[in-house]
């Protein structure tokens, strides 16, 4: 049996988890914590294989007691369990020691099977969290959007500098000596390669990022 313990400040959500958990013949829950405290407290006197951790919580919250489980108890396995996938909470949870990183909308039978290979030794990272992690291995996210300016062609700077002027399609085209067909697709090509969906939200970028 893999025993695992669980920790959440809603009642609701721990016991929604211990029922499924109750249909899994290799899954035990021996212990429901309300904070990261009443964790580590209950392992100092019982065995337990895998935390399933919520971040927000009172008194003590996730990520603060992940870091001092993976110092008392280096062996155990942490999996946060939590509705967040910013920047400013996966890359905390996962420098803290987390073994696993999972969204609260995860399938129940996914969230069983994510257990079962924590448990055996691998890491598991929801796809939005790995995303985040990327990020901040490769750049920060300011770093990766001034990354998209430079990818624009010289004619489309060109006609994002247009659009941070307010100007139209016909006058942008009349300005730049080009027809209105050609600068709806250098607006597509630019909304593309900035990711943004429309010409306000790349007047603000090209505010933003342009030099």
């Amino acid at each position: 049996m893999i025993k695992i313990v669980i920790a959440d400040d809603h009642q609701v959500v721990r016991k929604g988890l211990v029922f499924f958990f109750q249909t899994q013949e290799d899954i035990e829950v021996v212990y429901e914590a309300a904070n990261g405290l009443e964790v580590i407290q209950y392992l100092e006197g019982h065995p337990a294989d895998v935390v399933l951790m919520d971040i927000q919580m009172p008194t003590m919250d996730g990520i603060e007691a992940t870091k001092q489980l993976r110092e008392q108890f280096p062996d155990i396995k942490i999996v946060m369990l939590t509705s967040f996938s910013d920047y400013d909470t996966v890359i905390p949870a996962i420098q803290a020691g987390a073994n696993g990183y999972q969204m609260k909308d995860i399938d129940p039978d996914q969230l069983a099977d994510v257990i079962r290979r924590v448990y055996k030794g691998e890491t598991m990272i929801d796809a939005k969290a790995a995303t985040q992690l990327m990020t901040h291995v490769t750049g920060s996210p300011q770093q990766e959007e001034e990354k998209r300016i430079h990818e624009l062609t010289r004619r489309e700077k060109d006609v994002l500098k247009e659009i941070m002027k307010g100007r139209s399609n016909k006058e942008i085209a009349n300005h730049l000596f080009i027809t209105e067909k050609t600068v709806k697709t250098h607006l597509s090509n630019i909304f593309s390669k900035l990711e943004v969906h429309d010409r306000t939200q790349a007047a603000l970028f090209g505010v933003k990022y342009m030099k």
